[in-house]
């Protein structure tokens, strides 16, 4: 073949779409993964559980399925939160912002995504002051504001589970399409019985395990796939140096190159973009997308239960510095792995077409053109563990609104703990299949994974403001809250569409996805509720003291988690001061003087560039470390009670022990009237093996 081919890889030279209709991996392989991972995380999480229950003694009570115990510590709370942050779309749509708009893309996407977990730490610690019984973020309004708030939120609240669900298995099921060949309705609904199995089960403590090790597997892939791009040649670009110099190239293709090359989707320069360059955050529709991220992820956080409900079962000790470093690590999954694989398929010219990447498309051709059937399978997994991991969250948290806000409020309020699990576990099957339904009708409809991600602050953004008053701002009314919400999402709605109109002539897809269209509808959203739920609360405002929600009643006496020392005022008020100032400060960094400090540097340097990159893949690799390593050393303890039961051993006796030995010694020396011998002394501070033996005869001679 003759003619201009620019970068394009030869095997690529001529290709009309990298995928061509054709699949890299078997369906069987396909069936493997979809079923095979499902049914091995399912059994391996039933087997976590178990044994949790048989050696660390965790009963599964409603509250504990509801709640994991309220008693979940730091590392393995922002695990969580980083699993149930990491949709199909954190890995599909940020490497599609990259492919669209060069290095923005993925910063826009990581921070305007990252800051909403940041802030949320405050409502988490305010729940531990003002609602330490909730389970659910709707039992908190309907206790401040009553029935008619309550079932209006319970109307986002359920359009939130359903705009997140949907995302999922959009962005899951044209994945293994793709690089499958499985039918993707079939996908759709294979997709979700992977985790029905061990949620049913095992609750929300089942699900935390299960998003452990599902996002430990996350970074371990990203970690392969960022060094993979930056530092081995065999991957076509070797180094953020050749990195740097395809992405000029292509920046400078003509229009008529590019018809030689055979792309138009993804060569020449960048519309909106400094000089036209993919390496610059001058760029006019990456900082529209930012805003319309920022916008629509406070939605699908604030007002998603699953976040809620982390911040139940967080200790209130852990949930502010969990949430925070649940935020700081997950902003480098999008953010390195878009850098990397995003901007590798621009850079080699790999023919991705515009609707391949709407589809979420651009990672798993990366991915495939450097590995092969192993990147193809890698990328998979990586998705999937990214679409059960949030699924399952996602199934919880719907289990536990038609729990308690459906059957508890309103069809039996004396219900026990028995009928609580029963109706959670039924919720869960229920939704697992609503799910594959609900993925099948969008695919017909012809959404894809972009459109709904655009759109999704259009229709959930009006209840942020009113949501975060509830539990923050004591003079809010349920008037304000409800007519905030509702009137918001009724202007988002009319501005959106009428923009789409006014600026392309019709209503359609193609003319509502658009950005202006989106970012028009994202901005009224938000910005209308907070104003009108402002101006009608301070008409007449409330003065909530907050007794009611402190009042909630659990449906079964468990207090772990819930202990004197635990929800101390001055403990709280501590937690309280540090993640408003630590997160406030990271939200300035990354949403202000990041882009403001990179816009002097216009078109990066190689230098900017190479440093740029390397903040990638060193934030990647200390996340990677800090997330896996964390949730295991919190947990060494029951660890070893887990390790020696199965071995058959007889745990050592702990310092604690002994501690507790010596002064029960010490109480029955006085009650017989025994002189303490000249060696006693203040407890043992720690325990080798010799200490203390007569310590433990006089016990036993005495009891």
């Amino acid at each position: 073949m003759t003619g201009f081919t620019g970068n394009v890889p030869e095997d690529y030279v001529g290709q009309e779409s990298f995928f061509e209709g054709e699949a890299p991996l078997s369906l069987g392989i396909g069936y493997a993964i979809v079923l095979g991972f499902g049914v091995f995380f399912s059994l391996f999480t039933l087997f976590l559980v178990w044994l949790d229950k048989k050696f660390n003694g965790t009963e599964i009570t409603s509250e504990q399925f509801n709640t994991a115990g309220r008693s979940v510590k730091t590392g393995l709370t922002a695990a969580v939160i980083v699993s149930q942050w990491t949709w199909a779309a954190t890995l599909l749509q940020s490497s599609n912002v990259a492919f669209a708009y060069g290095v923005s893309g993925p910063f826009w996407y990581a921070s305007g995504a990252s800051i909403q977990v940041l802030l949320f730490g405050v409502l988490a610690i305010e729940v531990k002051r003002k609602a330490p019984t909730a389970h659910t973020f709707l039992e908190i309004i309907q206790a401040r504001w009553g029935n008619t708030a309550h079932k209006v939120f319970l109307f986002f609240a359920f359009l939130t589970n359903i705009i997140v669900t949907s995302m999922l298995l959009l962005g899951g099921s044209a994945t293994v399409n793709a690089l499958c060949g499985m039918d993707i309705n079939l996908a759709s609904f294979l997709i979700p019985f992977g985790v029905i199995a061990y949620t049913m089960a095992g609750g929300l403590k089942a699900t935390f395990l299960a998003s452990y090790v599902h996002t430990a597997i996350i970074f371990i892939a990203l970690c392969i796939f960022i060094f993979l791009v930056y530092t081995n040649p065999e991957s076509g670009i070797g180094s953020a140096d050749a990195m740097y110099d395809k992405l000029q190239a292509v920046a400078g293709y003509s229009s008529t190159q590019c018809e030689e090359i055979g792309n138009l989707d993804a060569c020449g320069g960048v519309v909106g973009n400094e000089e036209g360059s993919y390496l610059t955050m001058l760029s006019r529709e990456g900082l529209i997308f930012g805003i319309i991220n920022i916008v629509g992820n406070f939605g699908t956080v604030f007002v998603d239960q699953s976040y809620w409900q982390s911040a139940f079962a967080a200790k209130p000790s852990s949930s502010h510095t969990g949430y925070l470093m649940g935020g700081l690590v997950w902003f480098t999954i999008p953010f390195a792995l878009a850098t990397s694989l995003g901007l590798a398929v621009v850079a080699l010219q790999l023919p991705v077409t515009a609707d391949e990447a709407g589809a979420g498309l651009v990672p798993p051709a990366a991915a495939t053109y450097m590995l092969g059937k192993g990147g193809a399978v890698l990328i998979a997994c990586m998705l999937f563990m990214a679409i059960t991991s949030t699924g399952s969250a996602e199934l919880i948290a719907v289990s536990s609104l038609v729990t308690y806000d459906i059957y508890r409020a309103y069809i039996k309020p004396t219900a026990t703990g028995e009928d609580i699990l029963r109706v959670s576990r039924i919720v869960i099957g229920l939704f697992g299949v609503f799910m594959g339904l609900l993925a099948v009708i969008l695919n017909q409809i012809g959404l894809s994974l972009g459109y709904v991600y655009l759109m999704m602050g259009v229709i959930i953004g009006s209840a942020v403001m009113p949501v975060a008053y509830c539990i923050l701002w004591k003079k809010c009314t349920a008037t304000g809250a409800i007519t905030g919400a509702v009137v918001g999402q009724i202007l988002a709605i009319i501005t959106w569409i009428s923009t789409a109109h006014g600026e392309f002539g019709e209503v359609s897809l193609a003319s509502t996805g658009s950005n202006y269209p989106m970012l028009a509808g994202n901005l009224v959203a938000i910005l209308s509720s907070g104003l009108i739920c402002t101006v009608i609360s301070l008409m007449n405002p409330d003065d909530y003291q907050f007794e009611e929600t402190r009042a909630i009643k659990q449906v079964e006496e468990d207090k772990s988690g819930l202990s004197e020392e635990d929800l101390n005022e001055e403990l709280l008020n501590r937690s309280q001061k540090w993640i408003v100032k630590w997160g406030s400060i990271f939200t300035i960094i990354i949403v202000i003087l990041w882009p403001v400090f990179s816009l002097p540097a216009g078109v990066f340097s190689k230098g900017y560039f190479g440093f740029w990159v390397a903040v990638s893949m060193i934030w990647g690799l200390v996340a990677t470390i800090a997330i896996i390593g964390l949730p295991l050393l919190e947990s060494v303890d029951s660890i070893k009670h887990v390790v020696y039961g199965l071995l058959g051993w007889g745990l050592p006796p702990t310092a604690a022990d002994f501690n507790s030995l010596q002064c029960r010694v010490m109480e029955l020396e006085k009650m017989t009237g025994m002189e303490s011998a000249p060696n006693k002394e203040a407890p043992v501070s720690g325990y080798d093996g010799t200490e203390a033996k007569d310590d433990v005869n006089i016990t036993v001679a005495a009891s």
